[in-house]
């Protein structure tokens, strides 16, 4: 199987490589077109800041590139709000894939959310073998609204949508490479798809 991780500079990409490599799986670290496109399984990820990592997107022509895409491809954390229509983390239009917006939490809770979490309310093969009110590791301070393609809600302060799906593309807030042998299990069920 060819899985290229979209090597864009926004992220901890080696800990995702890693965490394939721990599955038995060799993921190559890629920004160009034809390798991307020729990829069996494509992960997309993220960390940092919306509207330069969007940047860093156009430069390489990936913006264009990413929604044209027909292998099941997997945005994590910042990838997947990119993913969105907007983010108002710098005011950010997204890759228009998944029909919601991504907004900042509120005052009201402690920001970034960063630690363990529960997902519920799952819907789709990527939970495959996830019992109910898993706990997974997330850090963020902006969050998907729930739309028709929400999978896995998450409590924070408010309801939101944890993980997205449209077609071939699917999206998680939180980080499966660091979210110990159930988030091992949805990269596992993701290589399955």
């Amino acid at each position: 199987m060819k899985l290229v991780i979209i090597d864009y500079g926004a992220g901890n990409i080696k800990s995702i490589q890693f965490a394939f490599k721990r599955l038995g799986y060799e993921a190559i670290l890629s920004n160009n077109p034809e390798e991307i496109i020729a990829a069996d399984k494509v992960i997309f990820p993220g960390v940092g800041e919306a509207s330069s990592a969007m940047k860093m997107l156009k430069e390489g022509g990936l913006d264009i590139l990413i929604p044209t895409l027909k292998q099941p491809v997997l945005g994590i954390c910042l990838g997947m709000q990119l993913m969105c229509k907007s983010t108002e983390e710098g005011c950010t239009k997204g890759l228009n894939i998944f029909q919601t917006d991504v907004k900042k939490f509120s005052n009201a809770v402690k920001v970034p959310q960063m630690g363990w979490n529960v997902i519920k309310d799952l819907k789709s093969d990527l939970f495959k073998n996830i019992k109910e009110s898993e706990y997974m590791y997330l850090v963020h301070s902006y969050y998907a609204e729930h739309c028709k393609e929400t999978i896995a809600k998450t409590d924070y302060g408010i309801n939101y949508a944890s993980a997205l799906k449209h077609n071939n593309f699917y999206g998680v807030q939180f980080h499966p490479e660091k979210s110990s042998l159930a988030g091992e299990q949805i990269l596992k069920n993701f290589l399955e798809i």
